[in-house]
């Protein structure tokens, strides 16, 4: 079995170039189905996500190709089918967004139920909901749904809950309908914008990204274009809250600081440093963090993706901590593995209540989603002896290379074959 070994790592030191954001690529990758021309896209990370819908778009004529510099060109003009096979589409959330940008065009669309992190059931009711009020029906099977609608059409559509994958959506389908749709308590994220700046620039008519209304008056065509795609803030944020969990000091570039506001915000309040330029952040932390309270939300407040690791960095400041979970209330399952490793973490209705100052020890832990790998990743940083992490496909469904992300800041990690390891370490203790 893989896993990611931890060794105990003071004080790390030095500069990570930020990657593009996941979220948005995602989206970004499907948008570009919207055209029948090429559309080339920079800074795509070659992540897991990635490299499935790759695959999904061999099996329908969607061409997707990565050059050596890295720059991916996405080609629909061969799309044969709308059919998408339910296991792969089910292995990572976002391929609902592959409905959006194509059901107009072709009018069917079949995708698996939305899959990838293991943390929470994410409900597309807001998805249906919109995609029905712009004349789309659904049917519903037990590995998958289909989509289907003879002409989509403009409407007014307010969301019962402000969803960002339902925005995005929305949007793709709106497109290419007929008359003006507008979106009311729209998501305000970043990624919304970029899906909207990238549509746009193909030809789209899209008003209001980054408020919570946007209006989107369909257009019978779009063209291909060059869009670079945003920094990924949650990796940004990541590697900053390491350098308090750590001590140390640790420089994030290629950044939009505007994006990390509400986490630069708290972590000045337990006592990081935070020094900002206009394309780079950097964190620096040398003596005791105070303990303090996040309660997450949609952007811009606090992010639901960066909770978990806060979590981490709670363990070890001066007193009790209180992490509220509004977005994700089940979202709390790194807080079992933490306690493995010597947490004392108690959580009740969405709430997790910390004691900090705790000394953490080596353990064989799982990550269930991206950000539990990466909260469990900072834990072993800290912890006496070694860590070992499993689920580490789920670290890489966001990160291209963690491992060598976290050496060149001089943490002692790698990839290693647990079965081996735990053989080894079982024959010292005999020895």
């Amino acid at each position: 079995m893989e896993a990611i070994r931890v060794d105990f790592s003071q004080q790390i030191n030095g500069t990570i170039q930020v990657p593009g954001s996941k979220n948005s690529a995602l989206a970004l990758l499907a948008a570009a189905c919207l055209t029948d021309e090429a559309v080339t896209l920079t800074g795509i990370p070659n992540i897991a996500d990635f490299r499935v819908i790759c695959k999904m778009g061999e099996d329908i004529g969607l061409k997707i190709n990565r050059d050596i510099s890295g720059i991916v060109y996405v080609n629909p003009e061969d799309i044969h089918s709308t059919e998408f096979d339910p296991i792969k589409s089910s292995s990572f959330r976002t391929a609902y967004y592959f409905v959006g940008a194509l059901i107009a065009k072709y009018g069917k669309v079949t995708v698996g139920y939305p899959g990838g992190d293991d943390f929470v059931s994410r409900p597309i009711d807001q998805h249906i909901k919109a995609l029905e009020m712009l004349g789309a029906s659904f049917s519903f099977y037990e590995n998958y749904y289909t989509v289907e609608a003879n002409e989509l059409k403009g409407a007014t559509i307010y969301f019962d809950k402000i969803t960002s994958g339902g925005t995005i959506n929305a949007m793709l389908a709106a497109v290419r309908a007929k008359g003006m749709t507008v979106l009311l308590n729209a998501a305000r994220d970043p990624e919304v914008i970029d899906t909207a700046i990238l549509l746009n620039k193909m030809g789209a008519k899209v008003t209001g990204a980054g408020t919570d209304t946007i209006r989107i008056s369909g257009v019978e065509r779009l063209n291909g274009c060059t869009h670079q795609v945003i920094p990924d803030r949650l990796i940004a944020g990541a590697f900053l809250i390491a350098a308090g969990v750590t001590g140390g000091k640790v420089t994030v570039t290629d950044v939009i600081p505007e994006h990390l506001k509400s986490c630069i915000a708290k972590m000045r309040e337990v006592g990081i440093q935070i020094d900002i330029s206009d394309s780079s952040v950097t964190a620096s932390s040398n003596g005791p963090l105070k303990a303090s309270r996040i309660r997450t939300g949609m952007y811009p407040a606090f992010p639901t993706d960066l909770q978990q690791p806060m979590t981490t960095l709670f363990t070890q400041a001066q007193g009790k901590s209180i992490v509220s979970e509004k977005v994700y209330p089940n979202r709390f399952n790194h807080v079992g593995q933490l306690r493995k490793m010597g947490a004392d973490i108690k959580v009740r209705s969405g709430v997790a209540f910390i004691k900090g100052a705790t000394e953490l020890k080596g353990a064989v832990v799982s990550a269930s989603d991206i950000r539990a790998g990466i909260s469990l990743i900072l834990a072993g940083m800290v912890a006496k002896g070694q860590t070992y992490i499993t689920g580490v496909e789920h670290i890489e469904r966001g990160y291209e290379d963690v491992v060598a992300a976290f050496q060149s800041l001089g943490v002692t990690i790698d990839k290693v074959d647990l079965s081996k390891e735990r053989h080894d370490l079982l024959l010292e203790e005999i020895q």
